[in-house]
């Protein structure tokens, strides 16, 4: 049973949404303020958060840059706020999702299964020879489908599922320019709607990641008008 941690300050979207959520088998744990979320999510990590922005003691955005200093576990935002930069800067920090209220509880479920599918667990165990496919190594790179894990230079980096994702897709084929389309479409759900800018700002965030281990990292180009692809070696 998948564990969902959903934090709101309003206790009316805390009851519906775990009724909702928990019908569909999933198991719910609710908190009222970011700063004891903080401390839930620590000493019991669910397998996806689901954060309101706008909150007391501590909101989503501060919220989430603290899960990101330790875990990479899939995050959706909720907000009643209309403007355009909190959710730019939302998915600069990590955020996997964005969902604006008013919202039904049907498209919550389909977005919370989309994100979960995207971010199966994955176990300990070594992988398997009919795995091998799953092993993605280019030069510095590695990347491993079955442990969502990666490594540059033998020194692990931490994506988000959705960071993952883009970044696979971009090595797969080296040289090979991929649009923003092609990015969303290996990254995001079939139900899930972004625009152009989110896959900017996910670029942005990889780059970043990757120069904290090496920063002459470049491995990464941007064709402008066109889209972006992993450098060939």
């Amino acid at each position: 049973m998948a564990t969902v941690a959903l934090v709101d300050d309003d206790r009316n979207i805390l009851a519906s949404v775990s009724i909702a959520l928990e019908s569909e088998g999933y198991r719910v744990q609710t908190y009222t303020d970011g700063s004891s979320a903080l401390q839930g999510l620590s000493q019991d990590p669910p397998d996806l958060a689901i954060l309101d922005i706008k909150m007391p003691r501590m909101d989503g955005m501060e919220l989430l840059r603290r899960v990101r200093q330790q875990s990479d576990m899939p995050v959706i935002f909720l907000t009643s706020k209309d403007e355009e930069i909190d959710e730019l800067f939302g998915l600069k920090m990590g955020a996997d999702d964005f969902i604006r209220k008013p919202f039904s509880q049907r498209l919550l479920v389909e977005r919370v299964k989309a994100v979960m599918r995207r971010a199966q667990p994955r176990d300990g165990t070594a992988p398997k020879a009919t795995d091998a496919s799953k092993i993605l190594e280019r030069g510095q790179l590695k990347m491993d489908q079955e442990r969502h894990t990666c490594t540059w230079q033998g020194e692990p980096v931490t994506l988000t599922v959705t960071e993952f994702l883009i970044l696979f897709a971009l090595a797969q084929r080296p040289g090979v320019v991929k649009s923003r389309n092609a990015l969303m479409d290996a990254a995001y759900d079939d139900q899930v709607y972004v625009d152009d800018r989110t896959i900017d700002s996910h670029i942005k965030r990889l780059r970043k990641k990757f120069k904290v281990v090496d920063n002459s990292f470049d491995m990464i180009e941007t064709l402008y008008g066109v889209g972006y692809r992993f450098k060939e070696m």
